[in-house]
């Protein structure tokens, strides 16, 4: 969809786009409600800051919507395309290593573990679940909800290029 479509479009058309981005309703009735936008930069700037803080009820039920990072999402939903396209960069010889370092962190914060992967190497993205792991709880609230707002961003990005 184009930028101009998006920002004529129904309600419940762009509210269709924007979703598969991030699946908080209040996140998505912001961007929607903040139509219209000058270019994609600014859809993308306002998907950074869009109903925040988020709670974290909010950012349980957007992870729910992400697949373990080195895992390849299976099915044909929107979000499953997304998320292959995302993770790409992702060495599929680092499963092991990953897979593990995905159960360190589950143990320790009890949902799944959660970063912007596009541009990512699996090194980098082992080396930011060892550094986040010392995080609190707390802490790593405001980590997820910064990932999923970059993710999110880039989503935006390319479903409005």
């Amino acid at each position: 969809m184009t930028l101009d479509s998006f920002n004529s479009a129904a309600r419940d058309e762009a509210a269709a786009l924007v979703r598969p981005c991030l699946d908080i309703p209040r996140w998505v009735d912001a961007l929607v409600d903040g139509r219209p936008y000058a270019d994609v930069a600014a859809v993308a700037d306002a998907a950074l800051t869009a109903a925040a803080p988020f709670t974290e009820a909010e950012l349980d039920g957007a992870l729910a919507h992400h697949p373990r990072i080195g895992e390849r999402p299976t099915g044909q939903s929107t979000e499953a395309n997304l998320a292959r396209g995302e993770q790409s960069g992702v060495d599929a010889s680092a499963a092991d290593a990953l897979a593990a370092a995905n159960r360190r962190y589950e143990d320790r914060f009890d949902r799944v573990f959660l970063i912007r992967a596009a541009g990512r190497s699996a090194d980098d993205v082992l080396a930011a679940i060892d550094e986040r792991l010392g995080n609190t709880p707390e802490q790593e609230l405001v980590v997820i909800e910064q990932q999923l707002r970059e993710i999110a961003a880039l989503r935006l990005e390319g479903a409005l290029a």
